[in-house]
This record gives structure tokens, sequence and C-alpha cells, in this order.
């Protein structure tokens, strides 16, 4: 078995840790975003953390009722022009806490005066160090280039801020019960991943979105791009339909992320048009005839902890179906490091 694979499988215990053990940690970050001086939240991030950003951007959003942005690192190292950031409380998420742009944004939030917060896998870290408060991921190592229980607990960690912030005991049950939901995710993908050697020949593909779902669209996409180098994009599907919905021919593979919720009606219109289209439909979903089954009764909110299972084992099988290394992609590297 592959170190992925194996760390694929890890992602239940590893999310049951997280909570487990930053449980009440939480409860007392929680107070900075209920700051009275908080207007907005501001968020810096990279790679995969970036997608795990969009999750933020929706489910933050939601509890504060505040907007959500995401920072221009650039403006902080290479322009060195950094925006004033009255009102704003900045959260950096990094699994290795090693990115120093990432860095950067934080440590320029302090200057002035603002809370900030760390969401990383390592709590000695650069980027924790800098930061006013961490929230340690409790992922343990990963030692596979592409990040996937690191990826699951940083959903988690968002999850549980949201959670305490609002002080939602319905939702601290919910987020309770994910733990063994991803796990028993894990078994029904584990068998109907083989849908996807239908793939086999692809060159490229398309996955599809919406709301809080959008980013589990992004993270699958860069999946399936780092394991097996094949060309996937991610959009919303509002988006989609704007225009680059021209480009989906006959054949055309797409997969879509399709769980219940209040996104499920306009996923489904679009689903119906791509159908027409006569492209190769791969839906993520609760459905019956679902090439990749959701398991029943996951909350909407905290959908992403499940949607994004079966999208990594559809990645791993595609890139086992084309002889790389999964472990190493080519040309890739566990800790990125930018300004």
């Amino acid at each position: 078995m592959s170190l992925l694979e194996h760390e694929l499988r890890e992602q239940p215990v590893a999310l049951a840790r997280l909570l487990e053990r930053q449980g009440e940690h939480a409860d007392k970050l929680a107070a900075l975003l209920r700051r009275r001086d908080v207007r907005y939240l501001l968020i810096a991030s990279r790679g995969s953390s970036s997608n795990a950003a969009r999750y933020a951007q929706y489910l933050l959003g939601r509890a504060s009722r505040v907007p959500v942005a995401f920072a221009t690192p650039s403006l902080y190292t290479l322009y060195e022009q950094p925006p004033r950031l009255d009102g704003a409380l900045v959260v950096g998420i990094s699994q290795s806490g090693e990115s120093p742009d990432v860095k950067a944004v934080v440590d320029e939030a302090r200057r002035q005066g603002r809370p900030t917060i760390a969401l990383t896998n390592m709590p000695g870290s650069p980027l924790a160090l800098a930061a006013e408060a961490v929230l340690p991921l409790e992922a343990g190592d990963e030692r596979s280039v592409a990040a996937t229980k690191t990826y699951l607990n940083s959903l988690g960690a968002i999850a549980l801020l949201f959670a305490a912030s609002t002080r939602d005991k319905q939702a601290r049950r919910e987020l309770e019960l994910i733990p063994a939901q991803v796990e028993a995710q894990l078994e029904q993908s584990l068998l109907d991943v083989a849908n996807a050697d239908r793939y086999r020949s692809i060159a490229g593909g398309t996955v599809v979105g919406r709301g809080i779902n959008y980013g589990s669209a992004f993270e699958i996409a860069l999946k399936i791009r780092e394991l097996s180098g094949l060309l996937f994009e991610a959009w919303s599907a509002a988006d989609l339909m704007h225009g680059p919905v021209a480009a989906i021919a006959p054949g055309w593979p797409v997969i879509a992320v399709a769980p219940r919720g209040p996104a499920l009606e306009s996923m489904q219109a679009v689903i119906d048009g791509l159908a027409a289209r006569g492209a190769h439909l791969f839906v993520i979903g609760e459905a019956e005839d679902a090439a990749l089954r959701l398991v029943p009764n996951v909350p909407e909110w905290l959908s992403p902890l499940v949607t994004v299972i079966p999208g990594q084992l559809v990645a791993l099988r595609l890139a086992e179906l084309r002889g790389g290394d999964v472990d190493h992609p080519h040309g890739l590297q566990k800790v990125t490091l930018t300004r």
C-alpha cells in the first residue's frame, strides 16, 4: 500500500483526534471571532490550504455574518505595500506552517495590532510562532507529498471554529459524528472507485461544484492534477455556464459534486445541461445512480468533509492507472516556499 493510500485511510482517526484534543481550545479561540471590532475576516493561504479557505469563506461568513476575504500576499512581499487591516481578523492556513508569504500577512496584521489565528499541523512552525493564537490540526505526520489528512483536518478545524463561535450545541453534536461518517464514506468510495477506470485514457477533465462545496471541486481537481498530471480544472457551476461551458465537448469528463442541500437544485440543472451536451458525467452525490455515492445524513454544512473523499480516491486511481509515483509526483515537493 502506498503512503498516500495509508494516509487516506487514516483520515477518520486523524479527524477524531483533532476534535478530541482541540475542542476546548477552539472554544477559547472563538472569542477572537466574536470581538466587536472584527468587521471582516482575511485569510492567507496557498495550495490545498486555499481550498480549505474556500470552505471557511462560506462557513465562517455564516457564523459571524461578516465578509470573508482572501489576502493578496504579493502586496506584502513583492510590492511591500500591505493594505490597512483596520477591522480585520487575519487567519493564516498552512499545513506545514512554512509558507513565507502566508506568514508575511500574519506578521503585518500583528504589526497593525489586529488579532491573528494560525491553522497549521506544525505548532512550532514559523507561522504558528508568528500568530497570536494557534489551532493545531493534529493530523500526525503526513509523508506523502499530496495533502490528504492535513486537508481534511483543516476543514475540521474550520468547522470547530464555526461551532465554537456560534455556540451552537447542535452543530457541535453533528461535528462529533463526522469521523464515523468519514469512515463510512471511505468504505463506500473504495467500492465505487473502480468506476473511474472508464477514465483510463482521458487527457483532462472538469470538476464542478457550488456553494459550500465550491472548495471541494477545486481540491479534487488539484489532487487529480498533482497525482496524475492530467489537466483538470475546477469551476463553480454558475461560472461554468457563463461561457466556459462552450469547451465541454461530447465525451469530455466532468466530475460534479452534488450532495443534498441548497445548491443541489442548481447543480442538477447544470448536470442536465452537461448531459445534453454529451459530457461524460461522473456524479458525487446521494442519488442511487451516482457514480460515486455519498453516505446519507451528513449535514450540508459538513458535507465537504465527505465529498472530498471520493475525489481523493479517484485521483489516486487515475494516477495508478497511468503508472505514476503517487507518493512523490514528478516535480512536486511537500513544502513549497514562495514569496
